[in-house]
């Protein structure tokens, strides 16, 4: 099972969460800017990016590689996570339901968010996410 943790980080708070992720799933990380494989070769996928703006994905490099990527995800396991400085998460409930309309698996049902910068106990969570993905 071919497995890959690809996020986007601004300030590095999402890349401390996806480094923990990729520990636990014993996989590999990789910066979208940097991903040039291709999604079908993956069973198991973990995406971070932070929230911006109102709430959205980064709208620069994150979101038009997710939604390239969106009609590969169908039946593949899929663990979401990301920091954010404001708002409630509506980004990624928005992201969650988005993933499961692409038919995709969401991994403990939720994506894992972190305000600013992720505390130990988040890296932790981090971690046993990156371990369910590959269970």
């Amino acid at each position: 099972m071919k497995t890959a943790v690809i996020y986007w980080s601004g300030t590095g708070n999402t890349e401390q969460m996806a480094a923990a992720v990729a520990e636990g799933a014993g996989a590999e990380l990789i910066r979208v800017s940097d991903f040039s494989g291709d999604i079908a070769e993956y069973d198991r996928l973990a995406f971070g990016c932070s929230a911006m703006g109102d709430e959205v994905l980064e709208e620069e490099e994150f979101e038009p590689f997710f939604a390239a990527i969106e009609g590969a995800l169908r039946g593949k396991n899929i663990a979401l996570f990301g920091s954010y400085g404001w708002g409630d998460g509506e980004w990624m409930r928005n992201w969650e339901d988005r993933v499961k309309e692409d038919g995709a698996v969401l991994v403990s049902g939720e994506g894992l968010i972190a305000n600013e910068a992720p505390s130990d106990e988040d890296l932790e969570k981090c971690r046993e996410l990156g371990k369910a993905l590959v269970q």
